[in-house]
């Protein structure tokens, strides 16, 4: 698949970059085939967002969310707002504020617990890996989901392949999300 930037946007403010994705040079033509979020006739535009110094996350997932985290003007030490702005499964431009204070991991959604993992540092790995389970990925932007039964899941099935390693990471990111949540009460 080919990726063709064809407006740059303005990189240090929250305009997005355009990316063309040109489906008659794809290399994957078969994947592109069989994916429901891409247009069986013609390229589909995706939005982006390039992080910024002044931002905590910039990205998204597989279902075309993208967007970015940055600390909201009404943010306090002992009550911090994440503002969140990006476009969401269908390309519709959303923008909401997350109360981290409020964020339960138990039924929460894909933007709050990216907004959990920022203000938290949660990470793992030396390249500072994503600490959410994987299934995450397919999360539309109003979904809500029990990310400790996720990792709860992952960990069974990690093992049950045994692949301790992953398993290992999966019950690491699994604990700090218990403490930060045993922290919030």
């Amino acid at each position: 698949m080919f990726i063709t930037p064809y407006n740059y946007g303005k990189q240090h403010t929250d305009s997005p970059v355009n990316l063309n994705i040109d489906k008659k040079s794809s290399m994957f033509k078969n994947d592109w085939d069989n994916s429901s979020n891409l247009s069986s006739t013609s390229g589909k535009s995706i939005k982006i967002y390039l992080k910024t110094p002044d931002m905590l996350y910039s990205g998204g997932n597989g279902t075309g969310l993208s967007f970015f985290l940055k600390y909201a003007e009404e943010s306090t030490s002992d009550d911090p707002v994440i503002f969140a702005k990006g476009v969401d499964e269908k390309g519709n431009e959303f923008e909401q504020s997350v109360s981290v204070n409020n964020i339960d991991p138990s039924n929460a959604t894909y933007v709050e617990m990216r907004a959990l993992e920022a203000y938290n540092h949660v990470y793992h790995g030396v390249m500072k890996m994503s600490s959410l389970p994987l299934e995450s990925g397919q999360m539309a932007l109003h979904d809500r989901r029990n990310f400790f039964e996720m990792y709860k899941e992952g960990i069974k099935n990690f093992n049950t392949l045994k692949k301790y390693d992953l398993s290992a990471v999966y019950e690491q990111c699994y604990k700090s999300y218990l403490d930060i949540a045993a922290g919030q009460k």
